[in-house]
């Protein structure tokens, strides 16, 4: 049986007030809409009669809701997957501006919206996403667990992790291939399985590229595909200038879920002193980071820093104000040279290591914190 999880994510609208939901498939959007929304029309979109129909008169939409009473009407109308019919849009903004309606447009992609030819409501809709799940929506939270079987909420509670191997065959790999209209199968294919290799590294283009055996641009639309399609995030390097010599223009590429990620690479983390802990680790806290994020409407960029003599922070928030690295425990001095060096060249407001212990510590200027402390400052606003 299912378990519900009280979702972080607080959808509020006012009267005559739409939105956008932005999801990868199984994160939870759905449900959530369900649950929240219980008295809303809803419609959707996987359904191919419902498809059809919308794809050959979207009218039919308007003429559908003008035959419902008024008190069906008083709480946002839902359209799932509203990507698989970008015409859609026309009518639903013809709804908005003459009758007053409200929406919630959920999809899993925004990509086929970026058409010059789709309508994206002229500003009209507010934008929401739905991420996997955050350690504060679960429950006698599992680290290992989420490492090992990701967050989201259908393989979270799974048995086996490897469950996530059909995920990822059908959805991230022939449906986001489908998505974007890839004409060579095999080199998407090929790319596909690179990220494997390249996965929270600085990624170089052309060495990529040579692997796959296509043109450098094309594996930058690659990338570029499974960020539209909510698969994936890039960040790029913190480029405030010092006479140190650092990384200024490869950025890292990180998939969505630490338990997709761990599946398309192989990894299974035994425990916090294994040798895949790290990665994985890092990689739940950068999406904790991404999530809070959103859930608090802020914009500050998320970044990396590394020298080119091989120092490294691994996330420096906004312009430089807070420098985080990610570590499973602190046991000497040297262990804080990197972001000592940070510290001594930027002089961040804050200095932060994230470790899988149970003690807060103070070591100079730089703060040992426990990961379950940092993400709970982290979504109450008060890190950044």
């Amino acid at each position: 049986m299912a378990i519900s999880y009280k979702r972080c994510l607080r959808i509020e609208l006012p009267e005559r007030q739409s939105a956008f939901l932005w999801g990868p498939r199984q994160s939870g959007k759905t449900r959530y809409l369900r649950s929240n929304f219980e008295s809303s029309v809803y419609f959707d979109l996987l359904d191919f009669d419902e498809i059809n129909r919308f794809t050959l008169r979207p009218t039919v939409l308007g003429e559908v809701l003008a035959a419902l009473p008024e008190e069906k009407l008083k709480t946002p109308v839902v359209i799932d997957e509203i990507q698989n019919v970008p015409r859609l849009l026309n009518e639903v903004h013809r709804l908005i501006e003459l009758r007053g309606l409200s929406f919630i447009l959920c999809g899993s992609s925004a990509r086929k919206l970026k058409r010059p030819d789709v309508n994206l409501l002229g500003g009209r809709a507010w934008r929401f996403q739905m991420f996997p799940l955050s350690m504060m929506e679960i429950p006698e939270f599992s680290l290992l667990r989420a490492l090992n079987h990701g967050l989201l909420p259908r393989f979270y509670t799974e048995r086996n992790p490897r469950n996530l191997d059909s995920y990822l065959s059908n959805y991230l790999e022939t449906e986001i291939y489908n998505e974007a209209y890839v004409r060579d199968v095999s080199a998407f294919s090929r790319f596909f399985n690179a990220l494997a290799y390249c996965h929270g590294e600085q990624l170089n283009y052309s060495s990529i590229a040579q692997d796959c055996g296509v043109h450098h641009q094309t594996v930058r639309s690659y990338f570029e595909m499974l960020v539209d399609t909510l698969v994936g995030y890039l960040i790029y390097p913190f480029t405030a200038s010092t006479g140190r010599q650092t990384i200024i223009h490869a950025p890292k590429f990180y998939l969505f879920d630490v338990g997709v990620a761990g599946r398309l690479c192989d990894r299974s983390v035994s425990s916090v002193r294994s040798s895949e802990f790290g990665r994985a680790f890092e990689h739940f806290i950068l999406m904790e980071i991404w999530m809070a994020r959103s859930l608090l409407e802020r914009r500050f960029e998320i970044q990396y820093w590394r020298t080119k003599s091989g120092y490294e922070v691994d996330f420096v928030l906004g312009s430089g104000e807070v420098a985080i690295e990610v570590k499973s425990r602190v046991r000497r001095q040297s262990d804080l040279k990197p972001i000592n060096t940070f510290v001594n060249d930027y002089k961040p407001k804050r200095a932060i290591v994230v470790v899988a212990e149970n003690d807060r510590r103070r070591i100079g200027s730089i703060d040992i914190v426990p990961y379950t402390e940092f993400i709970a400052e982290l979504q109450a606003g008060d890190l950044i």
